[in-house]
């Protein structure tokens, strides 16, 4: 395995510029969406609903993240990445800061079903940058790298609810989230247009659609995948903190911030490890191998009657799941067309995320019928099973030419 000083040294500043961009755009992309999972309780009792409402935000946001990948992929396809994504972060950092002034459950609702037309649009735009600015044989690594950034940002999340929550209240937890619009001038001062985009550029929107539609049955594959994709992550970690202090476990929400610390430690891991191995054996051969690491964990994750257990079944489990995000980035780039490499990565990860946002309100509801260890760990142990399938069956381009132009259509 390569070191990271090769790595250093192998990307110039211009690529290290646009790596940095879509990393920090998914870090605090995920930060803004991860706020919410740690104030179910606290929010409930502030709007005077019980915790299902709440929970059911996070179904809102997921479920619009399908438009926002939507507009803003047309417009880095048609535009270029750069403008796109700068409008994109500013877009959800705004939506998320106003979350902060919410004063009833209603406001709340429709603030953060806003808010996931932008984190829509951020994946898309992000990666598709990234994975045209790097050489081929470093994809499987900053692959890794730009969807570590989805960790990051729940670890950060998790850091708030210590740090922020106790000491200013959970206001000031969404105002944080106004900040990465700072990040807009970064992106405007230092990152270029790829060189990938000029060569395969489209004149318009509707040779975009086009194009898009000649490839309908990579597309059905791929949101299908997606989907799939979307059950694994959010059903193993935006219920986990409030499986964490639900009876019989009943920890803090403090104890339980510590974990989900420990367990995207775990995440950031997975995410490289698997990123990097994916060149050595394949995009689809990584994948399963991540999915079933994950499998295999589920009984100290779901069943742990410690907190020593649980600590290492969550770890574990997120070294599988987001090892397994951790090829996405280059995998869905290197299977989309030139001309659509904006819209149709961003926009498969998207729908299939729509598919997969009842996930919470599925796993809360089973809890009722099978308690809360069985909900989570029945759904996942068919989410995998199915998904390593999936992918087993599925394509592979890896190592594709990004820069040579293509045919449209």
């Amino acid at each position: 395995m390569a070191t990271s000083g090769s790595l250093r040294t192998s990307l110039n500043p211009r690529q290290w510029h646009a790596v940095s961009a879509s990393f920090l755009g998914w870090t605090l992309d995920a930060f803004d969406f991860f706020v919410a999972v740690f104030l179910v309780n606290v929010l409930a009792a502030q709007f005077h609903v019980p915790p299902s409402k709440i929970i059911f935000t996070t179904a809102a946001t997921l479920a619009m993240r399908p438009l926002g990948a939507l507009i803003f992929g047309f417009l880095a396809d048609r535009y270029g990445r750069r403008t796109p994504l700068m409008a994109n972060v500013v877009f959800f950092s705004v939506v998320e800061l106003l979350c902060g002034f919410s004063t009833n459950y209603t406001m709340f609702l429709v603030l953060r079903t806003i808010y996931g037309i932008g984190m829509g649009g951020e994946w898309g735009v992000g990666s598709s940058l990234a994975m045209e600015s790097v050489p081929a044989k470093w994809r499987g690594t900053i692959s890794g790298i730009v969807q570590s950034g989805y960790s990051c940002g729940y670890l950060l999340a998790a850091v708030a609810a210590k740090v922020v929550l106790p000491l200013w209240g959970w206001r000031a937890m969404f105002w944080a989230g106004g900040l990465p619009a700072l990040l807009a001038f970064y992106i405007r001062w230092k990152v270029t247009e790829t060189e990938a985009w000029k060569q395969n550029r489209m004149p318009g929107f509707g040779l975009i659609a086009k194009a898009a539609a000649a490839h309908w049955k990579l597309f059905l594959y791929l949101i299908g995948m997606m989907a799939l994709m979307n059950f694994l992550s959010h059903g193993t970690q935006d219920l986990y903190p409030h499986f964490l202090q639900s009876a019989p476990r009943s920890f803090t929400i403090s104890t339980a911030a510590n974990l989900a610390i420990l367990y995207n430690v775990g995440a950031l891991v997975g995410a490289l490890t698997f990123g990097r191995l994916s060149e050595r054996i394949g995009r689809r051969r990584s994948l399963v191998c991540a999915t079933l690491l994950a499998l295999c964990i589920i009984p100290a994750w779901a069943f742990g009657k410690s907190l020593g257990v649980l600590a290492m079944g969550a770890f574990l489990m997120q070294v599988g799941v987001q090892g397994a995000w951790g090829i996405i980035p280059a995998h869905l780039n290197e299977l989309s067309p030139a001309a659509v490499r904006g819209l149709l990565p961003g926009l498969a990860y998207q729908l299939g995320n729509f598919v997969a946002s009842p996930v919470n309100t599925i796993e809360f509801a089973l809890r009722d019928r099978l308690g809360y260890s069985w909900a989570l760990a029945g759904f996942e142990i068919a989410v995998i099973s199915l998904l390593a399938l999936v992918v087993s069956l599925g394509p592979e381009s890896k190592g594709k030419d990004f820069v040579a132009r293509e045919r449209p259509g």
